[in-house]
């Protein structure tokens, strides 16, 4: 990621979280689903556009404390892409799971968009054994 951007290991603001998660492809939520939710993570990684003060990408971990970890809600703005943002998102949360827990399963959904920033970050599929599911 070049210095015109800052990381920060903090969640998005709702209107943040909100806006990334439509402008990156994500499936829209309520404004009451992100208060509700955008300070839930067991962590938060968030990138700033210094010259703009725009949070141009965001991650976060949901979490048992323990040995579970689950990564959500990857998502970097279009005209931010291709900067290393994702990669720097990436690396700081798991590095922060890592010191907290260096046996743990972390696991994530990956989109099509997304699987090869996973995959430079050791993510593997694991189908057959296992099969991500959904309640609908």
């Amino acid at each position: 990621m070049d210095h015109a951007y800052r990381l920060e290991m903090a969640p998005p603001s709702v209107d943040d979280y909100l806006r990334l998660r439509k402008e990156a492809g994500l499936s829209e939520r309520t404004r009451e689903e992100a208060e509700n939710g955008a300070n839930g993570a067991w962590a938060c990684a968030r990138v700033i556009h210094v010259e703009s003060g725009e949070t141009a990408g965001m991650g976060r971990v949901i979490s048992d404390g323990g040995w579970y970890f689950h990564i959500i809600d990857m998502a970097v703005l279009p005209h931010h892409q291709r900067k290393g943002i994702g990669d720097a998102i990436m690396t700081a949360l798991l590095a922060k799971i890592d010191e907290h827990a260096p046996n743990a399963y972390v696991n994530l959904l990956a989109d099509p968009p997304g699987r090869r920033l996973y995959e430079r970050h050791g993510f593997v599929e694991s189908a057959p054994a296992s099969t991500g599911m959904k309640r609908t």
